[in-house]
C-alpha cells in the first residue's frame, strides 16, 4: 500500500479530466511515458481523456495508431521491452479482444518468461462496462478475463481520486496493469489529490461507508451503485457497509474478510455475467476463509449471462438498487 500524503493539491475534476491530469503528470516527470491508441492523438480520444497531450508533448509521446488492437500491443511490448512506459488505449473494452492474445502470451508472461531479467512496464487502458446505452462491442465487462490471467494486475476506479492516483501507479509499476476505466463514471466529478502516493495504492481495497448489518462489496461501475443501496436501506432503518475493491488483482482479502466478518452477512455487485467470473471468486473466496462468521450464503448481484442487450434493454442486464435491496432482503434476518 502507498503511504497516503495529507497535505496536497487538490483539484476538483471529472474522472475523465483526472485520468487526462494523470496522463500529463506522468509525461511531463518522466520521458519515457508514451500514450497511443485509436484516436487518442490530435482528437483526443472517443471520451476526449487524451485530449490536449498531443499538443502538450507531440506526435512522438501522444499518437494515433491504426485500427489493429493486436499491432498496438505488440508495439507495447517492444517498447516496453526497450526501457518505454508505454499506455495504451483500447478505445472500448470488446475492441480488445483481437489483442488478447499478445496480452495473454507476453505481455502477462515475459518477467517469468525471463526469470525478472525483462520487464513489460505496460499499462492496458480499457473503457469499459455499461450504463452509456452502448451498443453490442461497446458495453462488456471483461475484467474476469484478465484477473483469470496470472502476471496481470488488474483495476478499476471507481471515483476520479483513485482514478488518478492509480493510474499514477500503474504507470510506474515494473509489473503490466490493466486499468479498466468505468465509461458511465466518466462524468462523476469530485476533489482529486493530486501527485503521487495520495491514495492507497494497487491491492488495497477502502470501506467507503461503514455498516454493520450486511457487507456489500463492489468495485468499478458497481461502487455508486451499492452507495445508493445503502442510502435507501439506512431510510428504512437498515445498515450496510460498503467495500470498493479497487483492485481487483491484487485481491485485498484482509479488508474484504474484516468486513464481512463485522456484519456476518455479504452480497457481492458487479456488471459482468456471474458465470465463472470476479464475484464467483469473490463468493467463493468469502465462503471459505469467513464461513464461521457468515448469518446466511453470501449473494450476488450480476449481468445475466447473455451477450451484452441492445440500449433499451441494458437497464434490466445492469445491477440495480432494486436488485441489491432484494438480495439483502434474502439474507436470513429471522435468523437474529
Amino acid at each position: 500500500m502507498a503511504a497516503v500524503i495529507d497535505h496536497v493539491d487538490r483539484e476538483k475534476l471529472t474522472m475523465a479530466k483526472a485520468i487526462n491530469r494523470a496522463l500529463r503528470d506522468a509525461m511531463a516527470e518522466d520521458p519515457a511515458v508514451l500514450t497511443f491508441g485509436e484516436d487518442v492523438g490530435p482528437l483526443g480520444g472517443v471520451f476526449r481523456v487524451t485530449d490536449g497531450l498531443t499538443r502538450e508533448f507531440g506526435e512522438d509521446r501522444c499518437f494515433d495508431t491504426p485500427l489493429a488492437e493486436s499491432g498496438i500491443m505488440g508495439f507495447a511490448v517492444g517498447l516496453a521491452m526497450n526501457g518505454m512506459r508505454p499506455v495504451v488505449e483500447m478505445q472500448f473494452d470488446a475492441f480488445a479482444y483481437p489483442a488478447f492474445e499478445q496480452i495473454v502470451s507476453h505481455v502477462a508472461k515475459l518477467r517469468n518468461r525471463t526469470r525478472g531479467k525483462v520487464s513489460v512496464p505496460v499499462v492496458i487502458r480499457i473503457p469499459y462496462a455499461g450504463g452509456i446505452g452502448g451498443v453490442e462491442h461497446h458495453c462488456d465487462s471483461s475484467e474476469s478475463y484478465y484477473a483469470h490471467t496470472p502476471g496481470l494486475h488488474v483495476v478499476a476506479p471507481s471515483t476520479p481520486g483513485d482514478a488518478y492516483g492509480l493510474l499514477r501507479e500503474a504507470i510506474a509499476s515494473p509489473d503490466p496493469v490493466v486499468f479498466l476505466e468505468p465509461k458511465k463514471l466518466y462524468w462523476a466529478e469530485d476533489e482529486v489529490p493530486l501527485g503521487t502516493g495520495t491514495v492507497p495504492g494497487i491491492g488495497t481495497a477502502v470501506v467507503r461507508r461503514p455498516g454493520t448489518d450486511a457487507t456489500l462489496i463492489a468495485y468499478g461501475p458497481s461502487v455508486p451503485v451499492a452507495l445508493d443501496a445503502a442510502e435507501a436501506a439506512a431510510r428504512e432503518g437498515r445498515s450496510l457497509q460498503v467495500v470498493d475493491l479497487r483492485s481487483i488483482v491484487p485481491f485485498d482479502d484482509e479488508t474484504v474478510f474484516a468486513a464481512v466478518r463485522s456484519t456476518g452477512r455479504a452480497v457481492v455487485i458487479a456488471e459482468a455475467s456471474g458465470f465463472a467470473s470476479v464475484s464467483s471468486e469473490i463468493a467463493a473466496r468469502v465462503g471459505e476463509h469467513c464461513f464461521h462468521s457468515l448469518a446466511a450464503p453470501v449473494r450476488r448481484i450480476t449481468g445475466f449471462d447473455i451477450p451484452f442487450p441492445p440500449p433499451k434493454l441494458e437497464h434490466f442486464q445492469l445491477p440495480s438498487v432494486d436488485r441489491v435491496l432484494d438480495a439483502v432482503d434474502d439474507l436470513q434476518w429471522e435468523d437474529q
